[in-house]
Protein backbone atom coordinates (compact mmCIF):
# COMPACT_ATOMS: atom_id res chain seq x y z
CA UNK A 1 0.00 0.00 0.00
CA UNK A 2 2.85 2.33 0.85
CA UNK A 3 4.32 1.77 -2.60
CA UNK A 4 0.96 2.39 -4.28
CA UNK A 5 0.55 5.57 -2.27
CA UNK A 6 4.00 6.76 -3.23
CA UNK A 7 3.28 6.12 -6.92
CA UNK A 8 0.00 7.98 -6.71
CA UNK A 9 1.67 10.94 -5.06
CA UNK A 10 4.41 11.01 -7.71
CA UNK A 11 1.81 10.79 -10.49
CA UNK A 12 -0.17 13.65 -9.00
CA UNK A 13 3.00 15.68 -8.65
CA UNK A 14 3.98 15.16 -12.27
CA UNK A 15 0.45 15.96 -13.47
CA UNK A 16 0.53 19.16 -11.45
CA UNK A 17 3.95 20.01 -12.89
CA UNK A 18 2.63 19.35 -16.38
CA UNK A 19 -0.21 21.82 -15.86
CA UNK A 20 2.27 24.43 -14.58
CA UNK A 21 4.54 23.89 -17.57
CA UNK A 22 1.65 24.05 -20.02
CA UNK A 23 0.48 27.32 -18.54
CA UNK A 24 4.02 28.69 -18.62
CA UNK A 25 4.43 27.68 -22.25
CA UNK A 26 1.51 29.92 -23.15
CA UNK A 27 3.03 32.92 -21.40
CA UNK A 28 5.34 35.34 -23.24
CA UNK A 29 8.21 34.74 -20.83
CA UNK A 30 8.54 30.99 -21.46
CA UNK A 31 11.98 29.81 -22.61
CA UNK A 32 15.22 31.78 -22.75
CA UNK A 33 16.08 32.35 -19.09
CA UNK A 34 12.96 31.05 -17.33
CA UNK A 35 12.66 27.77 -15.48
CA UNK A 36 9.63 26.36 -13.67
CA UNK A 37 10.38 25.03 -10.17
CA UNK A 38 8.66 21.72 -9.40
CA UNK A 39 8.23 21.07 -5.66
CA UNK A 40 10.22 18.03 -4.55
CA UNK A 41 12.16 17.82 -7.83
CA UNK A 42 14.36 20.91 -7.47
CA UNK A 43 17.86 20.71 -8.93
CA UNK A 44 20.93 20.82 -6.70
CA UNK A 45 23.02 24.00 -6.35
CA UNK A 46 25.62 24.47 -9.07
CA UNK A 47 29.26 23.81 -8.25
CA UNK A 48 31.99 26.49 -8.40
CA UNK A 49 33.45 24.70 -11.43
CA UNK A 50 30.17 24.90 -13.33
CA UNK A 51 29.55 28.51 -12.30
CA UNK A 52 32.98 29.61 -13.53
CA UNK A 53 32.86 27.51 -16.69
CA UNK A 54 29.36 28.51 -17.84
CA UNK A 55 30.03 32.20 -17.18
CA UNK A 56 33.25 32.05 -19.15
CA UNK A 57 31.53 30.25 -22.03
CA UNK A 58 28.71 32.80 -22.19
CA UNK A 59 31.13 35.75 -22.32
CA UNK A 60 33.48 34.31 -24.96
CA UNK A 61 31.78 35.98 -27.93
CA UNK A 62 32.82 39.43 -26.68
CA UNK A 63 36.22 38.51 -25.22
CA UNK A 64 39.28 39.60 -27.22
CA UNK A 65 41.88 36.89 -27.91
CA UNK A 66 45.69 37.12 -27.89
CA UNK A 67 47.33 37.42 -31.29
CA UNK A 68 49.01 34.00 -31.23
CA UNK A 69 45.67 32.37 -30.40
CA UNK A 70 43.96 34.09 -33.32
CA UNK A 71 46.72 33.04 -35.71
CA UNK A 72 46.63 29.39 -34.63
CA UNK A 73 42.83 29.35 -34.78
CA UNK A 74 42.91 30.63 -38.34
CA UNK A 75 45.39 27.90 -39.27
CA UNK A 76 43.12 25.24 -37.79
CA UNK A 77 40.08 26.66 -39.61
CA UNK A 78 41.97 26.62 -42.93
CA UNK A 79 43.11 23.08 -42.21
CA UNK A 80 39.58 21.95 -41.35
CA UNK A 81 38.03 23.60 -44.40
CA UNK A 82 40.68 21.86 -46.51
CA UNK A 83 39.74 18.53 -44.97
CA UNK A 84 36.06 19.18 -45.73
CA UNK A 85 36.67 20.22 -49.34
CA UNK A 86 39.00 17.31 -50.10
CA UNK A 87 36.73 14.97 -48.17
CA UNK A 88 33.89 15.79 -50.55
CA UNK A 89 35.71 13.67 -53.14
CA UNK A 90 36.02 10.60 -50.90
CA UNK A 91 33.45 7.91 -50.14
CA UNK A 92 32.49 9.15 -46.62
CA UNK A 93 32.18 12.73 -47.92
CA UNK A 94 30.06 11.66 -50.85
CA UNK A 95 27.83 9.74 -48.43
CA UNK A 96 27.51 12.87 -46.26
CA UNK A 97 26.56 15.05 -49.22
CA UNK A 98 24.06 12.45 -50.41
CA UNK A 99 22.47 12.41 -46.95
CA UNK A 100 22.11 16.20 -46.99
CA UNK A 101 20.69 16.13 -50.52
CA UNK A 102 18.11 13.44 -49.72
CA UNK A 103 17.18 14.67 -46.25
CA UNK A 104 16.86 18.31 -47.26
CA UNK A 105 15.66 20.84 -44.71
CA UNK A 106 15.36 24.59 -44.50
CA UNK A 107 18.00 26.35 -46.60
CA UNK A 108 20.10 27.93 -43.85
CA UNK A 109 23.55 26.41 -43.70
CA UNK A 110 26.20 25.40 -46.26
CA UNK A 111 27.20 21.83 -46.97
CA UNK A 112 30.82 22.25 -48.01
CA UNK A 113 31.93 20.96 -51.40
CA UNK A 114 28.38 21.00 -52.76
CA UNK A 115 25.62 23.41 -53.80
CA UNK A 116 23.36 22.24 -50.95
CA UNK A 117 21.88 24.40 -48.21
CA UNK A 118 19.99 22.71 -45.39
CA UNK A 119 19.16 23.04 -41.71
CA UNK A 120 22.01 23.74 -39.28
CA UNK A 121 21.75 20.38 -37.52
CA UNK A 122 21.92 18.44 -40.79
CA UNK A 123 24.68 20.69 -42.16
CA UNK A 124 26.77 20.19 -39.02
CA UNK A 125 26.43 16.41 -39.34
CA UNK A 126 27.34 16.41 -43.03
CA UNK A 127 30.25 18.82 -42.66
CA UNK A 128 31.60 16.90 -39.69
CA UNK A 129 31.73 13.71 -41.74
CA UNK A 130 33.33 15.68 -44.58
CA UNK A 131 35.99 16.99 -42.21
CA UNK A 132 36.92 13.50 -41.06
CA UNK A 133 36.36 11.65 -44.31
CA UNK A 134 39.92 10.45 -43.94
CA UNK A 135 43.00 11.21 -41.82
CA UNK A 136 43.63 14.73 -43.14
CA UNK A 137 42.18 16.82 -40.32
CA UNK A 138 43.51 17.78 -36.89
CA UNK A 139 40.76 15.80 -35.07
CA UNK A 140 40.10 18.88 -32.89
CA UNK A 141 38.38 21.21 -35.34
CA UNK A 142 36.55 18.47 -37.26
CA UNK A 143 33.40 18.82 -35.13
CA UNK A 144 33.95 22.31 -33.70
CA UNK A 145 34.32 24.20 -37.01
CA UNK A 146 31.23 22.60 -38.64
CA UNK A 147 29.15 23.40 -35.53
CA UNK A 148 30.33 27.02 -35.38
CA UNK A 149 29.78 27.44 -39.13
CA UNK A 150 26.26 25.98 -39.14
CA UNK A 151 24.96 28.05 -36.22
CA UNK A 152 27.02 31.05 -37.28
CA UNK A 153 25.27 30.99 -40.65
CA UNK A 154 21.88 30.68 -38.97
CA UNK A 155 22.44 33.84 -36.93
CA UNK A 156 24.73 35.69 -39.34
CA UNK A 157 27.62 36.21 -36.93
CA UNK A 158 30.72 38.07 -38.05
CA UNK A 159 34.19 36.66 -38.61
CA UNK A 160 35.64 37.69 -35.24
CA UNK A 161 32.72 36.09 -33.41
CA UNK A 162 33.17 32.93 -35.46
CA UNK A 163 36.85 32.82 -34.53
CA UNK A 164 36.04 33.17 -30.84
CA UNK A 165 33.43 30.42 -31.05
CA UNK A 166 35.96 28.05 -32.64
CA UNK A 167 38.64 28.86 -30.04
CA UNK A 168 36.15 28.29 -27.21
CA UNK A 169 34.96 24.99 -28.69
CA UNK A 170 38.52 23.69 -29.11
CA UNK A 171 39.30 24.72 -25.54
CA UNK A 172 36.33 22.98 -23.94
CA UNK A 173 36.71 19.86 -26.09
CA UNK A 174 40.32 19.48 -24.96
CA UNK A 175 39.47 20.15 -21.32
CA UNK A 176 36.75 17.49 -21.30
CA UNK A 177 39.23 14.98 -22.72
CA UNK A 178 41.94 15.98 -20.26
CA UNK A 179 39.56 15.56 -17.32
CA UNK A 180 39.67 11.81 -17.94
CA UNK A 181 42.55 9.81 -16.42
CA UNK A 182 45.34 9.29 -19.02
CA UNK A 183 44.79 5.54 -19.14
CA UNK A 184 41.11 6.13 -19.98
CA UNK A 185 41.67 8.20 -23.11
CA UNK A 186 41.24 5.30 -25.53
CA UNK A 187 38.76 3.56 -23.23
CA UNK A 188 39.83 0.05 -24.19
CA UNK A 189 38.22 -1.70 -21.24
CA UNK A 190 34.70 -0.33 -21.57
CA UNK A 191 34.80 -0.04 -25.39
CA UNK A 192 33.73 3.64 -25.45
CA UNK A 193 35.36 6.27 -27.63
CA UNK A 194 36.24 9.27 -25.49
CA UNK A 195 37.14 11.38 -28.54
CA UNK A 196 33.56 11.53 -29.76
CA UNK A 197 32.38 12.52 -26.28
CA UNK A 198 34.88 15.37 -25.91
CA UNK A 199 34.14 16.58 -29.43
CA UNK A 200 30.40 16.77 -28.67
CA UNK A 201 31.12 19.23 -25.86
CA UNK A 202 33.44 21.25 -28.07
CA UNK A 203 30.85 21.43 -30.83
CA UNK A 204 28.09 22.46 -28.41
CA UNK A 205 30.27 25.16 -26.89
CA UNK A 206 31.10 26.63 -30.29
CA UNK A 207 27.46 26.44 -31.37
CA UNK A 208 26.27 27.90 -28.06
CA UNK A 209 28.66 30.81 -28.44
CA UNK A 210 27.38 31.45 -31.98
CA UNK A 211 23.79 31.28 -30.65
CA UNK A 212 24.51 33.82 -27.86
CA UNK A 213 23.55 31.48 -25.03
CA UNK A 214 23.78 33.06 -21.58
CA UNK A 215 25.42 31.33 -18.61
CA UNK A 216 22.24 29.56 -17.51
CA UNK A 217 21.54 28.36 -21.04
CA UNK A 218 25.13 27.13 -21.39
CA UNK A 219 24.57 24.98 -18.28
CA UNK A 220 21.43 23.46 -19.77
CA UNK A 221 23.16 22.93 -23.12
CA UNK A 222 25.98 21.06 -21.33
CA UNK A 223 23.26 18.86 -19.83
CA UNK A 224 21.75 18.03 -23.24
CA UNK A 225 25.22 17.36 -24.62
CA UNK A 226 25.83 14.87 -21.84
CA UNK A 227 22.59 13.06 -22.63
CA UNK A 228 23.80 12.63 -26.22
CA UNK A 229 27.35 11.55 -25.34
CA UNK A 230 28.03 8.29 -27.12
CA UNK A 231 30.39 6.41 -29.39
CA UNK A 232 31.95 2.97 -29.10
CA UNK A 233 35.10 1.57 -30.64
CA UNK A 234 33.19 -0.69 -33.03
CA UNK A 235 33.93 1.94 -35.71
CA UNK A 236 37.33 0.25 -36.05
CA UNK A 237 35.60 -2.60 -37.90
CA UNK A 238 34.31 -0.30 -40.66
CA UNK A 239 36.80 -0.55 -43.53
CA UNK A 240 35.38 2.42 -45.48
CA UNK A 241 35.94 5.13 -42.85
CA UNK A 242 32.30 6.28 -43.05
CA UNK A 243 31.45 5.25 -39.50
CA UNK A 244 34.68 6.78 -38.17
CA UNK A 245 33.79 10.06 -39.86
CA UNK A 246 30.40 9.92 -38.16
CA UNK A 247 31.70 8.94 -34.70
CA UNK A 248 34.69 11.31 -34.61
CA UNK A 249 33.09 14.40 -36.11
CA UNK A 250 29.66 14.12 -37.76
CA UNK A 251 27.82 12.87 -34.68
CA UNK A 252 29.57 15.26 -32.24
CA UNK A 253 28.88 18.24 -34.53
CA UNK A 254 25.22 17.24 -34.79
CA UNK A 255 24.96 16.62 -31.04
CA UNK A 256 26.49 19.97 -30.19
CA UNK A 257 24.31 21.98 -32.55
CA UNK A 258 21.21 20.12 -31.38
CA UNK A 259 21.97 20.81 -27.70
CA UNK A 260 22.63 24.51 -28.34
CA UNK A 261 19.56 25.05 -30.49
CA UNK A 262 17.02 23.25 -28.30
CA UNK A 263 18.10 25.43 -25.38
CA UNK A 264 18.16 28.55 -27.55
CA UNK A 265 14.56 27.76 -28.53
CA UNK A 266 13.46 27.68 -24.88
CA UNK A 267 14.23 24.26 -23.42
CA UNK A 268 15.41 23.99 -19.82
CA UNK A 269 17.30 21.18 -18.09
CA UNK A 270 19.62 20.20 -15.26
CA UNK A 271 21.61 23.13 -13.91
CA UNK A 272 24.86 21.28 -13.23
CA UNK A 273 25.45 18.02 -15.06
CA UNK A 274 29.07 17.91 -13.83
CA UNK A 275 28.17 17.51 -10.15
CA UNK A 276 25.42 16.01 -8.00
CA UNK A 277 23.50 12.78 -8.48
CA UNK A 278 24.08 10.78 -11.68
CA UNK A 279 26.40 13.42 -13.11
CA UNK A 280 28.53 13.16 -16.26
CA UNK A 281 31.72 12.12 -14.52
CA UNK A 282 30.03 9.47 -12.37
CA UNK A 283 28.47 8.01 -15.51
CA UNK A 284 31.68 7.84 -17.54
CA UNK A 285 34.58 7.64 -15.09
CA UNK A 286 34.41 8.48 -11.37
CA UNK A 287 38.17 9.11 -11.40
CA UNK A 288 37.79 12.13 -13.68
CA UNK A 289 38.93 15.50 -12.35
CA UNK A 290 36.34 18.27 -12.92
CA UNK A 291 38.85 20.92 -11.77
CA UNK A 292 40.66 20.48 -15.11
CA UNK A 293 37.71 22.17 -16.81
CA UNK A 294 38.56 25.56 -15.31
CA UNK A 295 42.31 25.28 -14.73
CA UNK A 296 43.95 28.45 -16.15
CA UNK A 297 40.72 29.23 -18.01
CA UNK A 298 41.30 32.37 -20.05
CA UNK A 299 45.06 32.05 -19.63
CA UNK A 300 45.75 28.83 -21.54
CA UNK A 301 44.06 28.33 -24.93
CA UNK A 302 44.20 24.72 -26.02
CA UNK A 303 43.95 25.51 -29.72
CA UNK A 304 47.55 26.81 -29.57
CA UNK A 305 49.34 23.53 -28.73
CA UNK A 306 46.98 21.45 -30.89
CA UNK A 307 48.65 19.50 -33.69
CA UNK A 308 48.05 20.18 -37.38
CA UNK A 309 49.07 17.15 -39.41
CA UNK A 310 51.71 17.70 -42.06
CA UNK A 311 50.92 14.46 -43.88
CA UNK A 312 47.41 13.44 -44.95
CA UNK A 313 47.71 10.01 -43.38
CA UNK A 314 46.87 8.18 -40.18
CA UNK A 315 48.53 9.68 -37.11
CA UNK A 316 50.97 6.78 -36.43
CA UNK A 317 52.42 7.23 -39.94
CA UNK A 318 53.34 10.89 -39.37
CA UNK A 319 56.63 10.21 -37.55
CA UNK A 320 57.85 7.53 -40.02
CA UNK A 321 57.23 9.88 -42.96
CA UNK A 322 59.03 12.70 -41.14
CA UNK A 323 61.96 10.37 -40.53
CA UNK A 324 62.06 9.25 -44.16
CA UNK A 325 62.04 12.85 -45.36
CA UNK A 326 64.92 13.72 -43.01
CA UNK A 327 66.97 10.72 -44.17
CA UNK A 328 66.35 11.44 -47.86
CA UNK A 329 67.51 15.03 -47.43
CA UNK A 330 70.54 14.16 -45.31
CA UNK A 331 71.76 11.30 -47.51
CA UNK A 332 69.90 11.35 -50.87
CA UNK A 333 69.13 7.93 -52.30
CA UNK A 334 66.84 6.36 -54.87
CA UNK A 335 64.31 3.60 -54.27
CA UNK A 336 66.31 1.06 -56.26
CA UNK A 337 69.30 1.63 -53.96
CA UNK A 338 67.31 0.52 -50.91
CA UNK A 339 67.68 -3.01 -49.64
CA UNK A 340 65.46 -2.79 -46.55
CA UNK A 341 63.47 -0.31 -44.45
CA UNK A 342 62.67 -1.11 -40.83
CA UNK A 343 60.04 1.06 -39.12
CA UNK A 344 59.74 0.81 -35.34
CA UNK A 345 56.54 1.96 -33.60
CA UNK A 346 55.02 1.42 -30.18
CA UNK A 347 52.99 -1.83 -30.37
CA UNK A 348 49.59 -0.13 -29.92
CA UNK A 349 50.45 2.21 -32.80
CA UNK A 350 51.91 -0.44 -35.09
CA UNK A 351 48.75 -2.53 -35.07
CA UNK A 352 46.71 0.44 -36.34
CA UNK A 353 48.72 0.90 -39.55
CA UNK A 354 50.01 -2.58 -40.37
CA UNK A 355 49.11 -3.37 -44.01
CA UNK A 356 45.61 -1.90 -43.71
CA UNK A 357 43.10 -1.84 -46.57
CA UNK A 358 42.92 1.97 -46.63
CA UNK A 359 46.02 3.44 -48.31
CA UNK A 360 46.31 6.44 -45.98
CA UNK A 361 46.56 4.22 -42.90
CA UNK A 362 48.75 1.56 -44.52
CA UNK A 363 52.31 2.21 -43.34
CA UNK A 364 54.03 -0.15 -45.78
CA UNK A 365 52.29 1.47 -48.74
CA UNK A 366 53.00 5.04 -47.61
CA UNK A 367 56.70 4.28 -47.02
CA UNK A 368 56.86 2.75 -50.51
CA UNK A 369 55.32 5.94 -51.92
CA UNK A 370 57.86 8.00 -50.00
CA UNK A 371 60.73 5.95 -51.41
CA UNK A 372 59.58 6.53 -54.98
CA UNK A 373 58.05 10.04 -54.84
CA UNK A 374 60.22 11.59 -52.09
CA UNK A 375 56.95 12.95 -50.65
CA UNK A 376 53.44 11.78 -49.76
CA UNK A 377 50.64 13.81 -51.34
CA UNK A 378 46.91 13.65 -50.68
CA UNK A 379 46.42 12.03 -54.06
CA UNK A 380 48.95 9.25 -53.44
CA UNK A 381 47.56 8.66 -49.93
CA UNK A 382 44.16 7.87 -51.44
CA UNK A 383 45.16 5.99 -54.57
CA UNK A 384 43.75 2.47 -54.18
CA UNK A 385 44.85 1.44 -57.67
CA UNK A 386 48.43 2.41 -56.98
CA UNK A 387 48.54 0.05 -54.01
CA UNK A 388 48.71 -2.78 -56.58
CA UNK A 389 51.22 -1.09 -58.89
CA UNK A 390 54.22 -3.44 -59.43
CA UNK A 391 56.69 -0.67 -58.60
CA UNK A 392 54.91 0.01 -55.31
CA UNK A 393 54.64 -3.68 -54.47
CA UNK A 394 58.37 -4.05 -55.07
CA UNK A 395 59.13 -1.30 -52.54
CA UNK A 396 56.47 -2.46 -50.06
CA UNK A 397 58.22 -5.83 -49.88
CA UNK A 398 61.29 -4.06 -48.49
CA UNK A 399 59.40 -2.48 -45.59
CA UNK A 400 59.30 -4.26 -42.25
CA UNK A 401 57.14 -2.90 -39.38
CA UNK A 402 58.48 -3.79 -35.93
CA UNK A 403 56.44 -3.25 -32.73
CA UNK A 404 58.97 -1.75 -30.30
CA UNK A 405 58.30 -1.68 -26.55
CA UNK A 406 61.11 0.84 -26.02
CA UNK A 407 58.90 3.52 -27.63
CA UNK A 408 56.00 2.99 -25.20
CA UNK A 409 57.39 5.38 -22.54
CA UNK A 410 57.28 8.18 -25.14
CA UNK A 411 53.51 7.87 -25.55
CA UNK A 412 51.29 9.76 -26.15
CA UNK A 413 53.85 11.36 -28.45
CA UNK A 414 53.92 9.84 -31.92
CA UNK A 415 57.45 8.47 -31.94
CA UNK A 416 59.12 6.29 -34.56
CA UNK A 417 62.53 4.95 -35.52
CA UNK A 418 63.25 4.38 -39.22
CA UNK A 419 66.29 2.38 -40.34
CA UNK A 420 67.26 2.25 -44.01
CA UNK A 421 69.83 -0.20 -45.34
CA UNK A 422 71.19 0.51 -48.80
CA UNK A 423 72.49 -2.09 -51.26
CA UNK A 424 76.07 -0.90 -50.72
CA UNK A 425 75.81 -1.65 -47.00
CA UNK A 426 75.18 1.93 -45.86
CA UNK A 427 72.97 2.02 -42.76
CA UNK A 428 70.87 5.12 -42.06
CA UNK A 429 68.75 5.68 -38.95
CA UNK A 430 66.49 8.46 -37.67
CA UNK A 431 64.29 8.73 -34.59
CA UNK A 432 61.44 11.23 -34.56
CA UNK A 433 59.57 12.15 -31.40
CA UNK A 434 58.25 15.62 -32.16
CA UNK A 435 56.40 15.18 -35.46
CA UNK A 436 56.06 18.18 -37.72
CA UNK A 437 52.89 20.06 -36.75
CA UNK A 438 53.11 19.42 -33.00
CA UNK A 439 53.41 22.34 -30.59
CA UNK A 440 57.11 21.54 -30.10
CA UNK A 441 57.69 21.40 -33.87
CA UNK A 442 54.95 23.59 -35.40
CA UNK A 443 54.24 24.11 -39.06
CA UNK A 444 54.58 27.62 -40.42
CA UNK A 445 51.63 29.47 -41.93
CA UNK A 446 53.14 28.86 -45.36
CA UNK A 447 53.29 25.11 -44.70
CA UNK A 448 49.65 25.08 -43.60
CA UNK A 449 48.69 26.99 -46.74
CA UNK A 450 50.69 24.62 -48.94
CA UNK A 451 48.93 21.60 -47.41
CA UNK A 452 45.50 23.24 -47.74
CA UNK A 453 46.17 24.20 -51.36
CA UNK A 454 47.19 20.65 -52.22
CA UNK A 455 43.86 19.47 -50.77
CA UNK A 456 41.49 22.14 -52.11
CA UNK A 457 42.82 23.40 -55.43
CA UNK A 458 41.96 20.20 -57.36
CA UNK A 459 38.36 20.55 -56.15
CA UNK A 460 37.71 24.31 -56.06
CA UNK A 461 40.25 25.51 -58.60
CA UNK A 462 43.39 27.52 -57.85
CA UNK A 463 41.76 30.96 -57.77
CA UNK A 464 38.84 30.09 -55.49
CA UNK A 465 41.14 28.08 -53.23
CA UNK A 466 43.55 31.00 -52.84
CA UNK A 467 40.70 33.44 -52.16
CA UNK A 468 39.18 31.19 -49.50
CA UNK A 469 42.51 30.84 -47.69
CA UNK A 470 43.13 34.59 -47.91
CA UNK A 471 39.66 35.36 -46.47
CA UNK A 472 40.07 32.96 -43.56
CA UNK A 473 43.33 34.63 -42.58
CA UNK A 474 41.42 37.94 -42.69
CA UNK A 475 38.31 36.73 -40.86
CA UNK A 476 38.14 39.85 -38.70
CA UNK A 477 37.10 41.73 -41.86
CA UNK A 478 34.07 39.50 -42.48
CA UNK A 479 30.82 41.21 -41.46
CA UNK A 480 28.88 37.96 -41.87
CA UNK A 481 30.33 34.45 -41.87
CA UNK A 482 28.00 33.65 -44.77
CA UNK A 483 30.42 35.63 -46.95
CA UNK A 484 32.50 32.43 -47.10
CA UNK A 485 29.62 30.42 -48.56
CA UNK A 486 30.35 30.89 -52.29
CA UNK A 487 33.99 29.99 -51.67
CA UNK A 488 33.11 26.76 -49.84
CA UNK A 489 30.46 25.65 -52.33
CA UNK A 490 30.92 23.59 -55.45
CA UNK A 491 28.33 23.12 -58.15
Amino acid sequence: MAQDGMLTTRRDLLQQAGRVLAAAALSPGFGAASQVAIPGLADEPISPVMAKLSTYMSEARSRALPGDVVEKAKQHIVDTFAAMVSGSQLLPGKAAIQFARVYGGEKIATVVGSNILCGPIEAALANGVLAHSDETDDHLGAAVVPAALAVGEQFGIDGTWFLRAVVLGCDISTRIGNAFPPEAIFRVKDHKDSGSIAQSFGAMTAAGCAASLNAQQMRWALDYTTQQSSGINAWERDTQHIEKGFVFAGMPARNGVTAALVVQSGWTGVDDIFSGADNFFLAFNPECDPAVLTDKLGERYDVVPATIKKWTTGTPIQAPLDAMEILQKRHPFEADQVQQVIVRLAPNKAVIVDNRVLPDINLQYMIAVMLIDKTASFRSAHDYARMQDPAILRERAKVKLVPDESLVPLLPKEAAIVEVTLADGTHLSEQVVAVRGRADNPMTRDEVIAKASDLMAPVLGNEKCATLIKNVFALENAKDIRELRPLLQRS
